[in-house]
């Protein structure tokens, strides 16, 4: 069972760049792995953009900036494209982020992010950009992503945005299950289910 997810206020790490595909996020050469080892994800997430080719820090890159950190990464549009691999949501996991901001999401990249405990949140391109303003302005600002309501608010300007997401991942993200954890948890019922045909 992981972390239940109820409502996180957190500063923001900004990324606003459009197009970010999975191999930018996780690059393939550490597809090797087959299990989502979350330190070695997390330490290798945007690993091309953090590192320079000789392995030292890229300091012009928001990551290894200190004014920025929290659990909420506000990304550009159409955040995961690309391939459909996993390792992405693993590696974005991994580092600590519980929530990817976005005005648009890749499908399949959105439904990896929620089956790892990411939840992505789809905002107006609006909001989106008053995010990056905020946090341009004030690298301490907050937000606060309440799941029960299905809300993300600005707390710099007060100003909030409703968010869709499936009722079961909501229902899953709530209660700290997995796919498997909720099949466990609804046994009996699917065992009385099964009866009741014979």
């Amino acid at each position: 069972m992981k972390q239940k997810f109820n409502i996180i206020t957190s500063t923001c790490v900004p990324l606003p760049l459009e197009n970010v595909d999975t191999d930018q996020i996780i690059p393939a050469r550490f597809l090797k792995a087959t299990t989502k080892e979350e330190k070695f994800f997390g330490d290798n997430l945007f690993r091309d953009w953090r590192y320079l080719p000789d392995g030292t820090l890229n300091k012009d890159f928001v990551l290894n900036n200190p004014l920025y950190g929290g659990e909420v990464l506000v990304a550009g549009k159409n955040f995961g494209s690309g391939s459909s691999r996993e390792h992405a949501a693993w590696a974005i996991a991994g580092y600590g982020f519980r929530v990817v901001v976005s005005s648009f999401f890749a499908d399949i990249h959105k439904n990896n992010e929620l089956n790892n405990f990411v939840l992505p949140v789809v905002v107006t391109p609006a909001f989106l950009q008053e995010l990056f303003d905020s946090i341009a302005a004030d690298p301490k600002m907050q937000v606060e992503v309440n799941l029960p309501a299905q809300t993300i608010t600005n707390l710099a300007t007060g100003h909030s945005e409703h968010f869709e997401i499936n009722a079961y991942k909501k229902h899953c993200l709530m209660n700290g299950l997995d796919d498997i954890d909720f099949l466990v948890e609804n046994k009996d019922k699917i065992e009385a289910f099964e009866q009741g045909k014979q």
